[in-house]
């Protein structure tokens, strides 16, 4: 900064720094996405009941991530279409923290939970394992984030309802195009690229942002993920996913 030089923040916010630019996908967004996702499973259920599993409360996305589901699910909570039993964050994204963590609250609970957010694919696998424990899994819809091979595979089995998709080459893309405006000093091309802005709450500014469209994936859409190179066929189609990857079409 003390050079001149701009400085672009890749995927996360560096809250209270001193970023020119900030590239990523519209977190909000994801969190819209994966509260619309346990709403859209949840719709036959008045009442249901819901558990939420969010990521680490340093993280500035984890909370862009809760906003987003809070837009979604609030309004249900307070009508009483669904019913909020609790919403724990987990330090550093701590999977097996976060299966902890789900197991005494499902306990507490009395065994009872019709729906799980889960913030992220590797939560949600933790999640699922407990559900398995309890004769839960696929009875019990499970959001996630990442698309990652392993969240794709519970999906196509049946055991986590969504994920959320974020392409990084366009990600990386949109930094590149950004980054070779700025290293000619056109700052008029990299404002044309970077429309949004975000919040620095801590630094209490607005940082000129380009932010990306996250996509919904449920078990209909899992191919586009492996058709965009995103993750391999052999990683998603095991011995458990063979038959769903059969009358899905990927291969």
């Amino acid at each position: 900064k003390a050079q001149g030089i701009p400085v672009i923040d890749y995927d996360r916010l560096n809250l209270g720094g001193s970023s020119d630019y900030y590239v990523s996908f519209d977190n909000v967004k994801v969190g819209e996405l994966q509260g619309q996702g346990l709403a859209d499973a949840l719709k036959d259920k008045p009442g249901a009941q819901v558990i939420e599993i969010e990521g680490a409360p340093t993280d500035n996305n984890a909370t862009l991530f809760h906003n987003g589901q809070e837009n979604v699910l609030k309004p249900l909570y307070d009508s009483g279409k669904l019913k909020l039993v609790a919403s724990q964050p987990i330090p550093n994204w701590d999977n097996q923290q976060g299966g902890t963590t789900f197991e005494q609250l499902l306990t507490k609970n009395g065994g009872k939970v019709d729906g799980v957010v889960a913030a992220n694919d590797g939560l949600a696998g933790a999640i699922i394992t407990v559900l398995q424990k309890n004769g839960l899994n696929g009875k019990v819809p499970v959001t996630g984030q990442d698309a990652t091979p392993d969240g794709l595979q519970a999906i196509l089995r049946g055991d986590q309802y969504m994920t959320v998709y974020k392409p990084i080459k366009q990600e990386a893309d949109a930094t590149a195009q950004l980054a070779a405006a700025l290293a000619k000093g056109d700052k008029a091309a990299a404002d044309a690229l970077a429309t949004a802005s975000s919040d620095d709450t801590k630094g209490n500014r607005k940082v000129p942002s380009v932010l990306l469209t996250p996509q919904l994936i449920t078990k209909d859409n899992v191919k586009t993920v492996v058709s965009e190179g995103q993750v391999k066929a052999s990683e998603v189609c095991v011995a458990a996913t063979q038959s769903a990857c059969g009358q899905l079409g990927i291969q």
